[in-house]
């Protein structure tokens, strides 16, 4: 039979000598990167001959300094945005017509990219929120309900009323998708919607629909949004499925319509996204597929993406420039995004589709929330459900925006 070494059992003080001297050689490690990467730091002109013969000696760090030096050098061109010249853009926005007006099944991915001009910040962009977190830097506030659908928004309505796309699969939670008037049944919210709130408690579903962001008093795996469903009286819980998360919720998020239309689709239109999310959920890229049987990819984005090697054409350029330019190609008129109202009959009709979904609040929750909420600009005041006259400007410290993700909670522990 084979003898087993045993493991000796140290004592506390050889234990304690133990991680003593790794602490040294970890300080010792860093004092001597510290040391090369000042050395390297000059031309070889200017080292004397005692640091030319400790780069020598230390010819492991020296690599690997040279190894997170080219790391970080791709990292700082895979963050660069980029812009096509007038000419290029046109060209390459001719070639993505074209293929519009041949694909028979088009299914259009959407980022925070094309909410910027809504004044919603993107995640990785130069002032995104994960880039200033990274940074070390605040994420400024900002007034989520204040923001309408964008050109971009619009667009992608038209295309889908002309059946130029039969889906749109979003990663975006500002509800402007739906505001902009595409159907529930062509609308994948993969990361949820900020202005609805459901009821887990009743058989199906029940989704409630409000005129604010329900997200006030929600975080990462703290979803519940303090209100009781009108039908059941169970707890209402929001739809925001924050980093970390896996969304189980049929609707918004109806992974089931997102799934069977990237199975169908020949084309794929990726507007404003960095695809660092969207890349690791299979089922939107057909990659079982034989390459010649997947669908044509086409990406507008400012930045490096991890599909840029296997997209039939990159854009480089803005959503709503490059929209505006294949609405052109595709002669297609743009629709103005129009929330005014009009009196019909007994109740007041807005082309924006929240105003006639939403749920108004009971009288006992009026003061459940203190964001602003949405009102019809054209409406008397008293024809609006829930609308808090009386509502101060809140700074926005709650929520799915600036909060829910790991290291904002972690910045916002250390500076209790």
């Amino acid at each position: 039979m084979e003898t087993q070494t045993e493991t000796p059992v140290l004592s506390r003080a050889e234990r304690k000598a133990q991680e003593k001297a790794k602490l040294i050689q970890k300080e010792t490690q860093r004092k001597t990167f510290k040391l090369v990467a000042r050395i390297l730091k000059k031309s070889e002109c200017e080292r004397t001959e005692e640091e030319s013969a400790l780069l020598q000696h230390h010819q492991d760090t020296v690599q690997e300094l040279d190894k997170r030096q080219i790391r970080r050098n791709v990292l700082k061109r895979k963050q660069e945005e980029l812009f096509d010249n007038a000419d290029d853009l046109r060209t390459k926005v001719k070639q993505l017509a074209e293929a519009m007006q041949q694909a028979q099944h088009a299914v259009i991915y959407t980022g925070a990219g094309i909410s910027t001009a809504a004044s919603i910040p993107d995640y990785r962009g130069p002032n995104g929120v994960w880039t200033q977190l990274q940074k070390g830097r605040s994420v400024a506030a900002t007034d989520l309900s204040d923001a309408e659908p964008t050109l971009t928004h619009m667009c992608i309505r038209m295309l889908h009323k002309l059946k130029m796309v039969q889906h749109v699969v979003s990663q975006n939670c500002d509800g402007l998708h739906l505001r902009s008037g595409i159907p529930r049944h062509a609308l994948s919210e993969l990361h949820g919607n900020m202005f609805i709130e459901v009821c887990v408690s009743c058989s199906p579903v029940r989704e409630v629909i409000r005129l604010f962001d329900v997200t006030e008093r929600t975080a990462l795996h703290r979803h519940w949004t303090g209100r009781r469903c009108p039908h059941c009286g169970g707890e209402l819980r929001d739809t925001i499925v924050h980093f970390g998360e896996r969304g189980t919720l049929e609707q918004p998020l109806n992974w089931k319509g997102a799934a069977e239309a990237a199975q169908q689709a020949d084309l794929i239109l990726c507007l404003g996204s960095s695809l660092k999310v969207l890349k690791k959920y299979a089922c939107l890229w057909c990659m079982k597929k034989p390459a010649a049987k997947r669908p044509k990819l086409y990406i507008v984005n400012l930045q490096w993406t991890p599909k840029d090697d296997l997209a039939t054409l990159k854009i480089h350029g803005k959503c709503d420039d490059v929209m505006r330019l294949l609405m052109e190609e595709l002669d297609v008129e743009i629709p103005t995004y129009n929330r005014q109202v009009t009196l019909l009959k007994w109740f007041y009709w807005s082309e924006d589709p929240i105003f006639s979904l939403a749920t108004p609040l009971r009288p006992d929750e009026e003061d459940s929330h203190t964001r602003k909420t949405l009102a019809h600009p054209a409406a008397p005041e008293d024809s609006v459900p829930n609308l808090r006259r009386d509502a101060e400007e809140n700074v926005i410290q709650g929520g799915w925006f600036g909060r829910g993700y790991s290291k904002a909670r972690k910045k916002r522990k250390a500076t209790l």
